[in-house]
């Protein structure tokens, strides 16, 4: 399991680079497959980078699991291997007061 965090305010990329069982670089046939199992947050994935995706945070804190799935069997077949992500979302802090003079008032 892979776990990443961020703020309500941003987005994390994740990327895979899959190695054989002797720790080779290896290869997907196609893209990775991303299912969101629990939780509020997205994700986006650009067809140009079929290894990669990011997850986007959701307006409120919380956790978003992602199953991510990617087909070892580059011949006709499939033989998925899955993985998952945990996300954790956080509240942004303050970063300044925003003060605002109102009209003036008689006392």
């Amino acid at each position: 399991m892979l776990e990443v965090t961020s703020s309500n305010e941003e987005q994390v990329p994740i990327t895979a680079s899959p190695v054989s069982s002797s720790g080779k670089p290896a290869r997907f046939d196609g893209a990775l497959r991303i299912t969101v199992q629990s939780g509020n947050s997205t994700f986006t994935q650009d067809p140009a980078t079929p290894n990669a995706f990011n997850v986007v945070s959701e307006d409120a804190p919380g956790v978003t699991d992602y199953l991510v799935e990617g087909d070892a069997d580059l011949g006709s077949g499939v033989t998925l291997i899955q993985e998952v992500v945990r996300y954790t979302v956080t509240g942004a802090n303050a970063a300044a007061f925003g003060l605002v003079g109102g009209t003036a008032i008689p006392k």
